[in-house]
């Protein structure tokens, strides 16, 4: 198979094309509310339905969104007869990969809803391949399989590939080091944050009772969202008698925004401001064009209930966990460190310190700082391996055994 032929799966046109048409179709709409407010006169008694325009301007707007809607459907419907039904079995490369990653960090809500072909399935994978949780398979896919399980999931629109920077990878590493057996979770991280922690905690049941061989322990490495998916993923696990919190014995965090980020932060009122005045709200449309799984960021939102309850939390934890936190500055309070964290998360979020909010980590937690280190080098910096790797090393499955017969 040629490169360029790799770039690209048959699925992915049927999902741009999608993408291209909706475009349009927003823009039309953006259009006619701009419109529709520089043309409203203060005071009239007849007002015309909100972002919609009246008469003769109104039809043609009107036109203009039937006629993209019908070739939207014509143009999905040519693509979808030339693509075979197999799609998922092609090799995909790198770069379309983190492509698809980014755009479903952004809009993978929308493309989940409207049943995008670019919509990433959750799947547990190994070497960028899917895994499919029957015993046979899991098998063939682990002829050497260890009681120690290790999940890595990955954070905002990043995929499982790219725990691999700069020639190392923390799952890699750990496997060949202390001999556990390493998955990795792949996920549309524009999901709410909690829906894909039900579905990370029901692959980890499916998981649990189909390995090769009887579990000792469960250990998950997150890195940003993917902490707040794992803790997400306990919590319902806990609500609905899952089994394999009684096996999970350890989370390291890596630059999870427990306490959420203030870049979401800075979108939301971006959002509000433009919607201050009536010719700007128009635009604030294009302020709220983020995932919901962007948006749970602003608060560390893990839970789809109005009100969450600490205790429950609490007794949904790990006994054992880990917050590896980043910042740009050379020690503590200087202005890098105060202004920027690590580039994405401040020092104080990513290690869970404020008892004034139920998203704190438990006091118990095991913390550490790692200096002059960006977001992203929490990924290959080798100070923070040694971390994780002698963190699960010290690991004691008589605590995991411990839980399992409380049970």
């Amino acid at each position: 198979m040629s490169r360029a032929s790799r770039r690209l799966q048959p699925g992915d046109l049927r999902g741009v094309a999608r993408l291209g048409v909706g475009a349009v179709g927003k823009i039309t709409e953006l259009v006619e509310a701009l419109h529709a407010a520089i043309a409203r006169v203060p005071g009239t008694a007849a007002a015309s339905p909100a972002g919609r325009t009246r008469g003769i301007t109104g039809l043609a707007y009107a036109g203009v969104r039937s006629a993209t809607r019908l070739t939207g459907l014509g143009l999905d419907a040519a693509l979808r007869l030339q693509a075979p039904r197999r799609i998922g079995q092609l090799p995909s490369s790198e770069s379309r990969c983190a492509a698809i990653a980014a755009l479903n960090g952004v809009l993978g809500d929308h493309l989940a809803a409207s049943h995008n072909p670019l919509a990433i399935r959750m799947r547990l994978r190994r070497e960028g391949r899917s895994l499919a949780l029957r015993r046979d398979s899991l098998i063939e896919a682990f002829p050497d399989a260890s009681g120690h399980v290790v999940v890595m999931a990955h954070g905002l629109c990043m995929s499982d590939r790219q725990w691999l920077r700069d020639g190392h990878d923390h799952g890699a590493a750990l496997a060949h080091d202390l001999g556990c057996s390493v998955l990795y979770l792949h996920y549309n991280s524009g999901l709410p944050i909690a829906v894909n922690g039900r579905g990370f905690a029901r692959l980890l049941e499916s998981l649990t009772k189909a390995w090769p061989v009887p579990i000792e322990r469960l250990s998950i490495v997150g890195h940003s969202m993917g902490g707040l998916v794992a803790r997400s993923a306990c919590l319902h696990a806990a609500r609905n008698g899952h089994e394999w919190p009684c096996l999970l014995d350890t989370i390291v965090f890596l630059g999870t925004p427990h306490l959420g980020a203030p870049l979401e932060r800075g979108g939301h009122w971006l959002e509000q401001l433009l919607q201050a005045s009536a010719y700007s709200a128009p635009f604030a449309r294009l302020g709220a064009i983020r995932s919901a799984g962007i948006t749970d960021l602003r608060q560390g939102r893990i839970d789809d209930r109005p009100t969450s309850d600490p205790d429950e939390e609490a007794r949904s934890a790990p006994p054992r966990s880990l917050a590896i936190a980043a910042t740009l500055g050379r020690r503590d309070g200087d202005l890098k460190d105060r202004l920027l964290g690590d580039g994405l998360v401040p020092l104080a979020s990513a290690l869970g310190t404020d008892a004034r909010t139920e998203r704190a980590l438990s006091p118990r937690t095991e913390r550490s700082v790692q200096y002059e280190t960006s977001h992203l080098a929490l990924l290959d910096r080798a100070e923070v391996y040694r971390l994780i790797r002698n963190w699960l090393a010290a690991g004691r499955p008589e605590e995991v055994g411990a839980r399992r017969s409380a049970v």
